[in-house]
């Protein structure tokens, strides 16, 4: 089930599914500071993608918490990989909020400086990081709305979520930031 909103003739939109297949311009990446793979989706995306994405990953040298850098995607079918780097739950002295949204802020800003349409996000630090899943998808959707809002090349944002219950959460905080 895919659920899709407008905002401003762009897409916002909701999948559950493998981010690794996706189609689009580029993908996000959970990636930590070291960009030195890892688990999770990182670990899918460098499995899936091939050594060419580590060996980019290892140029850069690393990425702040909070923040974000661009790769080429290997064998992915998207063009690009940004890897995001989001932090520890309730290891960032209550700073986690402001440091997840500067990691899809910069993603969405990096997407836009390349020129890209399209470009799928996982849900950034919910997987070993502990960020509750309802908390970040607030967080999460709230950044990606106020970008589509303002100038961007994007046409299309899409949350691409693992399981039924991580897509739940997304729709519900879908429906409460859109509900005011």
């Amino acid at each position: 089930m895919t659920r899709r909103i407008d905002i401003g003739g762009k897409t916002l939109e909701l999948v559950q599914g493998d981010i690794t297949g996706q189609d689009t311009d580029a993908i996000v990446n959970a990636a930590n500071s070291g960009l030195r793979g890892g688990g999770g989706v990182d670990g899918a995306i460098h499995r899936a993608g091939g050594p060419a994405i580590m060996a980019e990953c290892r140029r850069l040298g690393g990425c702040p918490t909070g923040s974000a850098v661009i790769t080429g995607a290997g064998e992915l079918k998207a063009r690009y990989v940004i890897h995001a780097v989001g932090p520890v739950f309730g290891r960032a002295g209550g700073r986690e909020a402001e440091m997840l949204a500067g990691a899809i802020r910069r993603s969405l800003e990096l997407a836009g400086e390349h020129g890209l349409r399209s470009v799928a996000l996982p849900a950034v630090s919910t997987g070993i990081y502990g960020y509750p899943v309802d908390k970040a998808a607030q967080v999460m959707l709230s950044v990606a709305a106020q970008l589509l809002e303002g100038e961007t090349s994007l046409e299309l944002v899409r949350f691409v979520l693992f399981d039924a219950d991580t897509l739940g959460a997304f729709e519900r905080a879908l429906g409460q930031l859109f509900s005011r």
